[in-house]
């Protein structure tokens, strides 16, 4: 009986555990790609930006591929900014995490950040 019990909560802890991941890297694949060379003073940063997507996996199952997310999350920075006149993105960043449960769900998060600049005329 004790064996049986002991069995039971082992397989609860391993159920109930969830584990947590992060990963920051740069972003070199802007779709928009702007190359911009601050060497001059002739700007100011005005604010910082971020947007965020996220897909759940089933088994492993459903979702979008790592780069889809981020391209994503890039776009809604974009869309968040509100872009106009001499404004650019600059220094965009993307973050994500995972959350497992049980190696049957996982929700994927990326996040991406940048700051928007404006050229001084």
């Amino acid at each position: 009986m004790k064996v049986i019990k002991c069995l039971f909560i082992s397989v609860l802890a391993v159920i109930f555990t969830g584990c947590a991941g992060l990963n920051m890297t740069p972003y070199a694949n802007d779709p928009v790609e702007t190359k911009v060379v601050l060497s001059e003073s002739n700007y100011h940063i005005v604010k910082e930006v971020s947007g965020e997507w996220s897909a759940i996996y089933v088994f492993g199952i459903g979702g979008l591929s790592k780069k889809a997310l981020e391209n994503n999350a890039v776009s809604e920075m974009y869309k968040n900014a509100g872009l106009t006149g001499n404004q650019q993105i600059i220094n965009i960043t993307t973050t994500q995490s995972v959350e497992t449960w049980a190696l049957v769900y996982s929700k994927v998060r990326a996040i991406a950040h940048g700051y928007v600049i404006e050229f001084e005329e």
